[in-house]
């Protein structure tokens, strides 16, 4: 007798583990902790795990960011989001932009990376903001540079840029230079009529 009351099946399959790129330290029990729990949660929402010179990084499915972002707060004490950058990688496949998420643990001394990639066309993540609340500027940033979308944002408005200023300069696809600029009606040359330093 189970206390299932849908009359749907329940799911025994277990998700499958995502691949591990580099190796974990056998002696880093909390990193492992933190591949273990999130998978958990994740599903198959964990796509990738990667450790490189003992730093790891969480590569996640959009869907599964706050699940994991909630347990890493709450169960695994990543107190502290210290940044949230973007990444574009032109030209490597179709989830070319990167949301980019550093967190650490306080208690232990501990850091790892959460990272989200999405098309160009469909530049949705969700917001953090109401798990850490210094994601709020952070998501701003990397939304005006970017044009990544972060979904739930109290406030998505530019933060470096200018409010009418057209595009994400930090994408590879933007143009270098030969652009107008609003500031005393200056324009940026393009780079090959740039003076050249020697």
């Amino acid at each position: 007798m189970t206390n299932e009351t849908s009359g749907m099946p329940r799911n025994t399959s277990s998700p499958r583990p995502a691949p591990v790129i580099g190796a974990l330290d056998d002696s880093d029990a909390w990193s492992k902790a933190v591949v273990d729990r999130v998978g958990a949660v994740a599903g198959d929402g964990l796509e990738r795990v990667v450790v490189d010179r003992g730093e790891l990084t969480l590569h996640l499915d959009r869907g599964a960011l706050l699940a994991a972002a909630q347990l890493l707060r709450d169960e695994l004490r990543c107190e502290l989001l210290s940044c949230v950058s973007g990444v574009d990688y032109l030209g490597t496949d179709e989830r070319r932009l990167h949301a980019v998420y550093h967190l650490t643990s306080l208690s232990y001394r501990k850091r790892v990376r959460l990272e989200v990639s999405v098309t160009a066309e469909d530049a949705h993540v969700p917001s953090v903001v109401g798990i850490w609340a210094t994601a709020d500027w952070h998501e701003r940033e990397t939304w005006d540079f970017f044009g990544i979308e972060f979904d739930g944002h109290p406030a998505l408005t530019r933060i470096q840029m200018p409010d009418d200023w057209d595009g994400h300069p930090q994408r590879k696809d933007y143009p270098l230079g030969g652009i107008p600029v609003e500031y005393h009606g200056a324009q940026i040359p393009p780079p090959e009529e740039r003076r050249q330093w020697a």
